[in-house]
């Protein structure tokens, strides 16, 4: 006897309701973000400040990180359809495995200039960029403390939070190397500081990037021990076995699941309440909210299936 019932969803509303808080986020993110990228490239013409200017080109990139963001929440917010039937919540791994790879790349560049630096050193005017920086600091404090809660709850704002992070370490890196330039006028600290810049965002992206692909190879979720799962489940009354058991994440915090429950040899409404005995426990111990089980007894003949569709 095989039974298989579909996909739950119970997590419409609520989803719906933290997507729409992280777009609100994201968007006063991206408002402080484009004001400082502005500030810091017109002040780094003026102080002839070449960290300022690579500054504002860092955050013009977190600002299209930001923008992809927003974009990539409205589409993956739509419901499921008869052709997306899980949504476009897959849209999200594919912006942070993109936010991923620019800070990648940023690292690099970051990497060359500050090389590049080292060889030339030029004269900047340390006080208007100390200044300038300063603020930019005390910006980039306020969109990480915005988007600081949300990054533990979602890849996709996490990643956003990292472009955040790399351009808060920028700004203290030069606003202290400005410091030092003014008082000692050793122009070598500013391409040092970078290069320390440069490895902390690295470090950051490939979090996200191991993420991501993570997701994308649908692993098993880190945070999950399958045996241990199994094991559990295997103690549900009337529970004879689990196996052939799939589980990978849709998006961050979606979880789905596919597996075979051995029963033994009986009416196929008394599975029902099996059924839901597991579907509870992996909904309540391990957020679980997709889950497609198949019942099975020793009896059952092979290419013989009898079909129930599990309400929910």
């Amino acid at each position: 006897m095989h039974t298989q019932g579909p996909p739950d969803h119970h997590h419409g509303g609520e989803e719906y309701s933290s997507v729409s808080g992280y777009q609100r986020k994201l968007l006063i993110a991206l408002m402080i973000t484009v004001a400082i990228m502005m500030a810091e490239f017109v002040g780094g013409l003026v102080a002839n400040s070449l960290a300022l200017l690579g500054d504002a080109a860092h955050m013009f990139t977190d600002a299209l990180a930001l923008l992809l963001s927003i974009l990539v929440f409205r589409f993956s917010d739509r419901p499921p359809t008869k052709r997306a039937t899980f949504g476009l919540y897959r849209l999200e791994i594919f912006a942070a495995q993109i936010n991923g790879g620019v800070l990648v790349f940023l690292s690099f560049y970051i990497f060359y200039e500050a090389s590049r630096r080292l060889i030339e050193p030029e004269p900047v005017k340390s006080l208007l960029m100390m200044a300038v920086a300063g603020v930019g600091l005390l910006a980039n404090i306020a969109s990480a403390l915005i988007l600081h809660r949300s990054s533990k709850e979602n890849l996709n704002v996490r990643a956003s939070f990292l472009h955040i992070v790399g351009d808060l370490l920028s700004s203290i890196g030069v606003l202290v190397g400005g410091l030092i330039i003014h008082l000692t006028g050793w122009l070598i600290v500013d391409p040092i500081l970078s290069f320390m810049i440069g490895l902390l965002i690295l470090k950051g992206a490939y979090v996200v990037v191991k993420e991501t692909v993570n997701i994308l190879l649908e692993a098993v979720p880190r945070h999950i021990d399958l045996e241990a799962l199994v094991q559990e489940i295997e103690t549900i009354e009337g529970v004879e076995s689990f196996h052939d058991v799939h589980l990978w994440t849709i998006t961050s915090g979606i979880y789905a699941l596919s597996a075979h429950v051995g029963i033994r040899d009986q009416m196929v409404s008394e599975g029902v309440p099996i059924l839901e005995r597991v579907r509870d426990h992996l909904s309540g111990q391990y957020g679980i909210s997709h889950t497609t089980l198949q019942l099975e007894c020793p009896s059952c003949e092979v290419g013989f299936v009898c079909n129930l569709e599990r309400h929910s």
